[in-house]
Parts: C-alpha cells; structure tokens; sequence
C-alpha cells in the first residue's frame, strides 16, 4: 500500500506542477490531425498514435520521476520507507498515464470515423499503444534520476534513444508492434511485445531502485 499511496502523492504532484500537460496535449494534438480526416481503416492508422505515444511516454516518465526537487525527494524516500516504494510508485503513475492515453488514441477513431471497429480491432489497438507507452516509460526512467540527475541531459539522451529505436521495423517493442498494425494483425501478434515493454519497465524501475539504495 505504500507504493499506492507515493503514487497518489507524486500524481498530485505532478497534476500540480502542471508539467504533465505539455506531453498530454501533444499526443492529442496528433490524434486530432490523423483521425480528423479519412484515416483509412483500422488498425492500420494506430501506427502513427503509437509511434507518438512511445515518445510522450518516455516524456511522461520523465516529467513525474523529476517533478520534486532533490530535497523533495529525499523527504519522500524517508517518509516512505526507502526508495523502493518511490520508485515503484514513480512507475505506477507513469503506466496510469499510459494506460489512459492509450485508451484515448483506441477509442477516438472509434468513435469519429465511419469503419467498424470489432471487439478483435479494438484489442490489438489497445495492446498495441500499451506497448509503445510502458516501452517509452521505460526509457524515461532509464535516462531519469538516479541514473542522469539533470533534466536537461535526460530529455536529450531520452529523445536520442527514442528516435534510434522507433525507427527499426524489426525491434521490439515498438518498431515490431508499429509493423504488426501495418500488416492488419490481429492481437496475438501485439501480446508479446505488450508483455515484453511492461516487463522492460519493471526491471528498469527495480534496477533505479537498486541503483538509487548504493547511491
């Protein structure tokens, strides 16, 4: 329960610095320009809300692991037992985030545009964004606190990491979902790399509390 509860106390953080907003808006903004016209039918047009929300996610990441300053910080580590439960509640926000924007990028064509969506569709739609956004948090904790410090220099590094590995068809998570949705599969094809970004994310989240302990 602790976890639960520095994940409530970092959300309300972070919804109160306002920072979250920015990447919110643009993964908005980019559903708003793809399915304001004739997409084509799902799940084909995913591929471009995915590809957005691996780096929005990796931004997410980043924006709740350095919304406390480092004083903050280590009053939260105190107050919560160790940095255990601040780190898997860093996680648990950052996945929450994800898990709503992947809905929102699922059911918005769902709803504006004239194809029919199948049960079938609107699962591989849903893993699909899942694996993008639990891939792109585990690169915005990857390039956060406690393994770069500076804000600046996680952004950067984030945004080199993004870029290199969204652009290869053939590299899990991202690149092989972004291929499977291109083809028309079906969610089969979208469960293991779903699986594989969430276990990505976990390890990174349990190596940044190992890591934060020996600092």
């Amino acid at each position: 329960m602790t976890a639960v509860a520095v994940a409530r106390y970092l959300l309300a953080d972070a919804v109160r610095s306002q920072r979250v907003v920015l990447p919110v808006v643009l993964q908005v903004a980019v559903l708003a320009v793809l399915f304001g016209g004739d997409p084509g039918r799902l799940p084909a047009p995913w591929g471009a809300s995915v590809l957005t929300l691996y780096p929005v996610a990796a931004w997410l990441a980043l924006t709740i692991a350095h919304t406390e300053d480092p004083v903050q910080r280590d009053v939260t580590v105190a107050a919560a037992g160790g940095v255990g439960p601040v780190a898997a509640g860093t996680l648990l926000v950052a996945l929450a985030g994800d898990l709503g924007l992947a809905v929102l990028s699922v059911l918005w064509p769902v709803v504006v545009t004239p194809y029919p969506a199948s049960p079938s569709i609107i699962l591989t739609g849903l893993l699909a964004h899942l694996a993008a956004g639990a891939t792109g948090t585990a690169v915005g904790l990857l390039c956060a606190r406690p393994w770069i410090r500076r804000v600046g220099r996680s952004l950067l590094v984030g945004a080199v990491v993004v870029i290199a590995t969204a652009v290869q068809p053939w590299l899990p998570p991202v690149g092989s979902t972004v291929q499977a949705l291109a083809d028309g599969a079906g969610p089969g094809a979208v469960v293991l790399p779903a699986a594989l970004a969430l276990l990505l994310a976990v390890l990174v989240t349990w190596a940044s509390s190992v890591r934060a302990r020996r600092d």
